[in-house]
């Protein structure tokens, strides 16, 4: 499945909450759901047809695209998560949370250096990030405890990341990662726990979707 390249209000509608996909505007009067908080489509706003019964089926496969469309991963991508994760030993649900949560790009977005998940996505792409020292443009890659991710020397000239310092402080970041703004540098300390995510995910609907 190619990645989704549309209109990504229309995803936050169709979930019927705010994904935050789009950084900041999210916060505004600006933001699609705010004004138009129905469900896109010709039968949005018919309030009978919202009212329909929701089956067990549809809730599950509205929390497992959900939750693909907040980290921004393909249908592929988020199998391949899933099938790793219900190989690893505890909670398969948590597993595949934990994993979706250590992505770079993730990794990135939480330390404050992308207004979003697809724009730290770009930044990666692009090269932007050093992990261990190392010139990394894959925003897939799982980071590990005591990885080291910093802005490239190169990378710091622009624009951007002259003032990305003033721009990710008021962010704040989560207490399994360590950021150091005067380097533009971070460090992953531990894994992430349940803990330390959305409590608005549901793991166990995504779970039996795939156990079916």
């Amino acid at each position: 499945m190619a990645r989704y390249i549309g209109p990504v209000c229309k995803l936050c509608r169709r979930e019927g909450e705010k994904l935050f996909l789009k950084g900041q505007r999210c916060f505004t009067p600006k933001c699609a759901f705010e004004r138009r908080g129905y469900p896109p489509g010709d039968h949005g706003r018919d309030a009978q047809w919202r009212r329909r019964r929701v089956s067990d089926y549809s809730r599950q496969l509205r929390e497992k695209q959900k939750t693909r469309r907040i980290y921004g991963v393909t249908e592929r991508q988020f199998r391949r998560y899933y099938r790793i994760a219900a190989q690893q030993r505890g909670l398969t649900g948590e597993n595949l949370l934990k994993m979706l949560e250590s992505r770079l790009d993730n990794v990135v977005y939480r330390l404050g250096y992308s207004e979003s998940r697809a724009h730290a996505r770009m930044l990666v792409t692009h090269g932007h990030f050093n992990v261990n020292g190392r010139r990394t443009d894959v925003p897939s890659m799982l980071v590990q405890p005591g990885d080291a991710i910093e802005v490239r020397e190169g990378s710091r000239k622009r624009t951007f990341f002259q003032g990305l310092a003033d721009i990710a402080e008021p962010k704040t970041v989560p207490a399994w990662l360590e950021r150091d703004l005067s380097d533009l540098s971070g460090k992953m300390l531990v894994a992430p726990e349940r803990t330390d995510i959305d409590a608005s995910l549901n793991d166990q609907l995504i779970v039996e979707f795939y156990s079916r």
